[in-house]
């Protein structure tokens, strides 16, 4: 066993949101070790992104198949410090924004710690991988809302738009804003017709779209999910929703609740 470091490096940690309180707690947790190098002396950052990825923060409805994480020395310019060290991580079509978000900054923590002997010795510079700042850009403002890059009605879901656009929004829309829908429910025997707000949760894409039943317009029920028809022949199945003040339920308990009603999209 080797003998505890006679003298720990001072550590600063600076770090948001509060999903960097996972890189804080590994932080103490090595720094705990009778053999740590160092010590958190304050409360350096490591950013949820690939160094090549596009320079937008932004929710990601692209639906990208690889994301990763990546250490980066920081400089006075926007996305410029050299890169430390990166990691390329497959990205699961079903996972949501937050999960994905506290999976990076995990596996980031990992190599932030595994690369601090580097840091702390100096040799981390000479290995360094430079930026290309001319690439980086900012988020694209929102003129009706000041500093806010996400205007409300772009939580809405448009279903003349393909399944797999509004899939992967409501995975990056998850949490913050969420995504919404309106739909009317007709009731046939007494023709009322009411509007519906519901915020989609879980989506998938439907595979296999020749099965479909009913018009364009209806949303029908089938095996355990709300089908939605969408643009281009696509169809999006809803597994989970939530009404205004409710708590989010199944597609089952929420077709059950309609006791034979049709339901329509908007």
């Amino acid at each position: 066993m080797l003998p505890p470091c006679p003298k720990k490096k001072s550590l600063i940690f600076l770090g948001s949101p509060q999903v960097s309180v996972t890189v804080l707690e590994a932080l103490f947790d090595a720094s705990a070790s009778p053999n740590s190098s160092f010590e958190v002396a304050g409360i350096v950052t490591q950013p949820p992104s690939r160094r090549d990825r596009g320079k937008k923060v932004l929710p990601s409805p692209d639906g990208v198949q690889e994301t990763g994480v990546s250490l980066a020395f920081t400089v006075r310019k926007l996305d410029a410090g050299p890169v430390i060290a990166s990691e390329r991580f497959q990205v699961d079509d079903q996972i949501k924004a937050p999960e994905l978000l506290s999976f990076l900054f995990s596996e980031g923590s990992k190599l932030l710690i595994s690369e601090l002997p580097l840091i702390f010795d100096g040799s981390a510079k000479s290995k360094a991988v430079p930026q290309d700042d001319s690439k980086a850009t900012l988020a694209p403002k929102n003129d009706s809302i000041d500093d806010a890059q996400i205007a409300p009605d772009e939580a809405w879901l448009s279903f003349d738009q393909e399944a797999f656009v509004l899939h992967n929004k409501v995975r990056a829309f998850a949490g913050w804003p969420g995504t919404r829908a309106k739909v009317v429910v007709l009731d046939d025997k007494s023709g009322q017709e009411n509007e519906l707000e519901l915020k989609i949760i879980t989506t998938r894409i439907r595979q296999n779209t020749e099965m479909l039943n009913g018009e364009q317009d209806y949303v029908s029920f089938e095996k355990g999910s709300l089908v939605f028809p969408c643009g281009k022949g696509t169809a999006l199945e809803v597994l989970e929703v939530q009404l205004p003040g409710k708590k989010a339920i199944n597609a089952a308990a929420f077709w059950n609740g309609l006791r034979g009603q049709k339901l329509k999209k908007l």
